[in-house]
């Protein structure tokens, strides 16, 4: 009798098993050909000397990257990549930080402030992009305020690196232009940092903060001590995320800047456009594209990797 009890649990478990490969197994194949396959096949053409409008499929080697290294405006691009993420991810996490923990205090109106912080995000980038092209232009906007006190900023029209040195055929340095792509770009995502943030501060629980203060730590130390370690999985999910919108950002820039003057405000993204689509060099857009994929890569990999490690 238990027998056959068993045996037909084991036919139940493989007949559930079975519905659900079938119903995986259509969002299975999609991935392997629009995902996996055509990543394969951009590498495949990086590797070509598909650079005219005549498919040429011959083997071409690291050639087109050994092109891109040695480019004047692939290493601008990767100087404002670095620069670009690093004050992205920075200022997002320090604005999404300190807004919700004042959202946090039980403030008042505190869902009026949650949908303005919010809202940015309902946007897209390229109508951030269009706006705050508008807000930041030289002779508008903000300027003309700026201009009543005799200040004149050029924002993203400015050339100037800061702190910069030489770097092979560039300058290495801050692109004061590149600022104002961050200011805009802060605008749209700090919602995100923010809606995380407080969902995490809501689930620690006040009797930790309470047993803080008991042992006598400051407001101060009890953020520092207790809340913010708590924090850290949700920083590590807003760095990850924020990583990879900024390695791979396009339409803000597109929309707001351009490549800019000496390249100061190009990214990968937009190069790759650029040379692909408009240039034809399609075997050097494949290339711009692969080191894009790695570069987002080299965040996410060992994030995935460190949360399965942990599920384990």
């Amino acid at each position: 009798m238990e027998k056959e009890m068993q045996s037909k649990r084991k036919k139940k478990l493989s007949k559930d098993q079975l519905t659900a490969m079938v119903f995986l197994l259509p969002s299975i194949i999609f991935i392997i050909v629009f995902v996996y396959g055509f990543i394969s096949w951009t590498g495949y053409i990086s590797l070509s000397n598909y650079n005219t409008i005549v498919p040429d499929f011959s083997f071409a080697g690291l050639k087109n990257y050994l092109y891109l290294f040695n480019d004047f405006r692939f290493r601008a691009d990767l100087r404002n990549t670095l620069f670009f993420t690093i004050l992205f991810i920075a200022v997002v996490i320090l604005l999404g930080l300190v807004l919700s923990i004042l959202l946090d205090q039980k403030t008042k109106g505190e869902s009026i402030f949650r949908n303005i912080f919010l809202f940015p995000m309902a946007l897209s980038f390229i109508v951030t992009g269009v706006v705050w092209q508008w807000l930041l232009h030289p002779s508008t906007g903000f300027n003309k305020f700026f201009n009543l006190f005799g200040i004149q900023p050029k924002w993203y029209t400015d050339t100037t690196i800061l702190a910069g040195f030489k770097w092979g055929s560039i300058e290495f340095g801050l692109p004061a232009a590149i600022i104002a792509v961050v200011i805009a770009a802060v605008w749209q995502m700090t919602g995100f940092s923010l809606a995380m943030y407080l969902a995490g501060l809501r689930g620690i629980g006040d009797e930790l903060r309470e047993a803080a203060r008991m042992d006598g730590a400051t407001e101060f130390q009890v953020y520092m001590k207790v809340v913010l370690p708590l924090l850290l999985p949700i920083t590590m999910s807003v760095v990850i995320i924020m990583a990879h919108i900024s390695l791979k950002i396009f339409d803000l820039i597109y929309a707001m800047t351009g490549s800019g003057a000496n390249f100061v405000t190009d990214v990968p993204g937009l190069y790759m456009f650029e040379t692909t689509f408009r240039g034809n060099y399609y075997a050097n857009g494949a290339a711009i594209a692969i080191i894009m994929l790695l570069l987002v890569a080299i965040f996410i990999v060992p994030y995935l990797w460190n949360s399965r490690k942990g599920d384990n």
